[in-house]
């Protein structure tokens, strides 16, 4: 991860929850099949004391899988209790792609290392734009 910058946005009407609903920006650069960099937002409800809470993050990548270059949007969540994820939701957005990556449709997923280094990947196929 590049940088992670927690925003000014607040929740109107404010509803007091159990957990905070927090929005940040980040910008994340990829190595390997997938090379490039993405500019993420990001929002959770989430507990930093017990690494419990679920969240939302909607990526604008630009760069190359498996060398096909262009851009496209993602959009993936999870929950977890901490220790594990659970509920995770993994997808291209449809007609996002440019370039190379015009027609990109399909999922993914996403690990995080014991270290903290995430790895993403993408199950995609490459069709005709709009389609």
């Amino acid at each position: 991860m590049k940088s992670f910058v927690p925003t000014g946005l607040e929740q109107e009407p404010a509803i007091a929850t159990g957990l905070p609903v927090g929005v940040a920006r980040i910008e994340k650069q990829f190595e390997g099949e997938v090379a490039g960099r993405s500019a993420t937002l990001f929002t959770a409800a989430f507990d930093q004391t017990t690494g419990i809470g679920t969240y939302v993050a909607m990526e604008s990548f630009e760069g190359s899988l498996n060398g096909a270059e262009g851009a496209f949007n993602f959009v993936h969540s999870a929950t977890t209790s901490g220790t594990d994820r659970t509920a995770e939701f993994f997808t291209i957005v449809p007609t996002s792609g440019t370039g190379a990556l015009a027609g990109i449709t399909g999922a993914g997923g996403l690990a995080i290392d014991e270290d903290g280094t995430h790895r993403m990947w993408f199950d995609y196929e490459l069709g005709r734009p709009g389609v």
